[in-house]
């Protein structure tokens, strides 16, 4: 009888085998240039209806960015930089999972790695969150930005390089950069970021959930889902919608 290749049950992907995935390269780059600290910056929450934007800074440690695997030895150039694999240790006997940008991660996968890079100690990282009531007031983008510096004032050291996921940079600010489209999904920094960044709002806007439970928010987190919009039809906006944010 012919054996059967045995095919794995469907899951969350190991490193090796994908491509693309977010990596260190960028943060290697500026490292060997003479940038010790790398600084990745994502934000969540441009596009909903309610809520506020949040934007993460993290910065990984120069020397030694942090082995993601449990029993990896992971490898080191010649310049002496270590190439970790960006993989979690197993949880509770799963298979370990690749970090991905948080919007290509489940809710309970963007919480594991929440908890691992915030409590990593090779890692540093900060959150700004800036109000609807602001972004009234100064517009989405210029909130954006204003989050992007709340995240990097809240870091205990000064970033000398920063990588931006987007098409923009933080033109006030002293201290070269790179805008990155897409680094979220190339910028191991960046990714992890919108992760953080990602989480915290969820958090947000599911304690506002408590508050207003007319609107779902733990449901769809201020975007103009189907849900979302019924709801402002029937009650009207509560005080943390965007009041200049359209329904189209």
């Amino acid at each position: 009888m012919k054996k059967e290749k045995f095919q794995p049950k469907a899951g969350p992907p190991l490193a090796g085998k994908i491509k693309n995935y977010p990596n260190f390269n960028e943060e290697k780059n500026y490292w060997k240039r003479g940038y010790r600290v790398v600084v990745g910056l994502d934000e969540v929450g441009r596009g909903p209806l309610a809520g506020p934007v949040v934007a993460s800074a993290v910065i990984f440690k120069f020397s030694s960015p942090p082995q993601l695997r449990r029993g990896s030895r992971g490898g080191v150039d010649k310049n002496g930089f270590h190439h970790p694999t960006p993989t979690l240790p197993s949880f509770e006997g799963r298979r370990c999972m690749v970090l991905r940008d948080s919007k290509q991660l489940s809710a309970v996968q963007r919480e594991i790695w929440y908890e691992f890079l915030t409590s990593h100690p090779d890692i540093k990282w900060g959150v700004g969150v800036v109000s609807e009531k602001i972004i009234d007031r100064i517009n989405i983008f210029e909130a954006t930005k204003l989050a992007m510096k709340k995240a990097m004032e809240k870091l205990s050291v000064q970033p000398d390089f920063l990588l931006l996921d987007g098409n923009f940079i933080l033109e006030d600010l002293s201290i070269n950069q790179k805008a990155v489209i897409k680094g979220d999904e190339k910028i191991f920094s960046c990714a992890a970021a919108s992760i953080i960044a990602k989480v915290t709002r969820d958090r947000l806007m599911t304690k506002y959930a408590k508050k207003y439970p007319e609107y779902g928010f733990e449901k769809h987190k201020g975007y103009g889902t189907r849900l979302h919009c019924e709801a402002l039809k029937k009650h009207g906006p509560c005080k943390i919608h965007r009041k200049s944010f359209r329904l189209k």
